[in-house]
C-alpha cells in the first residue's frame, strides 16, 4: 500500500475560515442540511457545503496524473465510488479517449447535475455494496467519500472496493496530523463521521485487506 498524493494543490487552493464555520450557523442543523446530499449541499450556500459545485477544469490536473501515473489507456474500465457530479470522471475520459467510465454515489441530485457526456454512465448505489461483480475494473478510486460512513461501514466499502478492482486502487480520505489539524477538521467539515489519524486508517486498511494505494487531505 503506497502514499500517493494527487489533490493537495486543489485542497491547499480553498481558503478556510474554521472559527466563522462554526459560528455563522448552528454546526448540527448545517451538518443534517448537509447530509441530505441534496441541492442546499452542492449549489446551495457555502454553510451547507460545497456553496455551488460547478465544472470548472480543476480536475483536469488530476485526471492527468492518474492517468500517467497508472497508465491508464484506452479500454481500461474505471470506477469512482462517490462520483457526485462525476467532474474527475468527465476529465479522464478527456485525457484517455476510448477509456469506460462508471460512477456511484447516494445523492440523486449529484447525479442528475453531472457532467452531461458522462451522466449515462452514473447510477445511484451505496459504497457498501457495490453492484458489480468481482474483479470488473481495472482502476477504482474514491476521493473524499469513505470517512462520510460510520467506521464498520467503511471497512466493507474498502473491502468492496478490493473486490471490484482487477488492477490499480485509490482511496483519499480526510485526516489529521496534530490537535490542530484535528480541530479544524470538526469544524470545517459536515458530513464526516470517521474522524481518524493516519494510524488508524492504515490500520482499517489492513482489517480490509486493503492493497491499492491512498493519501490523506489535511485540514491547516
Amino acid at each position: 500500500m503506497a502514499s500517493v498524493d494527487f489533490l493537495t494543490p486543489i485542497h491547499s487552493s480553498t481558503k478556510r475560515d474554521y472559527v466563522a464555520r462554526v459560528n455563522e450557523y448552528p454546526k448540527a442543523e448545517a451538518m443534517k442540511i448537509a447530509r441530505r446530499y441534496d441541492k442546499e449541499y452542492w449549489d446551495g450556500d457555502r454553510k451547507f457545503g460545497y456553496g455551488g459545485y460547478r465544472y470548472d477544469g480543476r480536475w483536469r490536473k488530476v485526471a492527468r496524473a492518474m492517468a500517467d501515473h497508472y497508465g491508464l489507456k484506452a479500454g481500461d474500465r474505471i470506477l469512482d465510488v462517490g462520483c457526485g457530479k462525476a467532474f474527475l470522471l468527465h476529465d479522464l475520459t478527456l485525457e484517455v479517449p476510448g477509456v469506460e467510465v462508471v460512477g456511484i454515489d447516494i445523492s440523486a441530485y449529484g447525479i442528475a447535475n453531472a457532467k452531461e457526456e458522462v451522466r449515462p454512465h452514473l447510477q445511484l448505489a451505496d459504497a457498501k455494496k457495490l453492484p458489480f461483480p468481482d474483479k470488473s475494473f481495472d482502476f477504482v478510486f474514491s476521493i473524499n467519500t469513505l470517512h462520510n460512513l460510520y467506521t464498520f461501514d467503511m471497512v466493507e466499502a474498502v473491502k468492496e472496493i478490493e473486490r471490484v478492482s482487477r488492477r490499480h486502487k485509490y482511496i483519499v480520505v480526510e485526516s489529521f496530523r496534530n490537535e490542530e489539524e484535528q480541530v479544524n477538521l470538526m469544524y470545517w467539515v459536515l458530513t464526516g463521521r470517521c474522524f481518524l489519524a493516519p494510524v488508524e486508517w492504515d490500520w482499517f486498511y489492513r482489517l480490509a485487506g486493503y492493497t491499492g494505494d491512498h493519501s490523506f487531505i489535511y485540514f491547516e
